[in-house]
Order: structure tokens, then sequence, then C-alpha cells
């Protein structure tokens, strides 16, 4: 396939994939079309300025999360990192701080058993 049409074709991919379209392409099929999914990378500075621009705790911050504070208080001592999809999460936090606003609620919102 020629560079040009490959790169075309790429574009049109990752525009569908940010859209949120379905698509069934493997890892080595995007990679074959340039598209790669970057790793996070989030150091203990970031975690805590995330934190703070969200005016929370580290407990509830850590809540919020679904993780214990001693993981939250542990990376932002820089003596562990998160994982998996809780680095996602936090990136997705650093790019809308609000993203998770749904997770806090007013105790007068549950139902009274």
């Amino acid at each position: 396939m020629r560079t040009s049409i490959k790169k075309a074709i790429g574009n049109t991919v990752e525009n569908l994939i940010k859209r949120g379209v379905k698509t069934s392409f493997t890892e080595k099929e995007l990679k074959e079309l340039g598209i790669s999914i970057p790793g996070v990378e989030m150091d203990a500075k970031d975690i805590q300025e995330i934190r703070e621009k969200i005016k929370l705790s580290q407990s509830v911050f850590a809540k919020v999360l679904n993780v214990s504070s001693s993981s939250v208080r542990q990376w932002e001592q820089g003596k562990r990192t998160p994982t998996g999809s809780t680095k996602v999460l936090l990136e997705l936090l650093k790019k809308n701080p609000n993203i998770l606003n749904y997770r806090i609620e007013s105790t007068s919102n549950h139902k009274q058993a």
C-alpha cells in the first residue's frame, strides 16, 4: 500500500475512534496504519496537582477513585505509582477535573430505608 494512502486511511481510522465509532482493529493493524496508543505517564507531582485542582483531601480523593488513602499518600510521596486503569482515570481527571463529580453526592439524595 502506498504511504500516502496508508496515512490517509490511518487518519480516517484515528478520527473514527476519537469520535466513538465502534471499530474492530487489532493493535497490530492500528500500528500498521501509524496509529499508536501511548502509555500514561503520571508522577507524584502530577497526582498531587490533580487532587489539589479538584480541591479534595487525600482521603476523599481516594474514595472517589475507589482506592485506599494509603495509595494516594504513597503516590503523592513518590513511593508508589498508580497502575493500569487508575493511571488512565487520573489522566482523564487531569484533562477534565469535573469528570468524577457524580461520585460525590449529598446524603439527602440517598433513599431512606
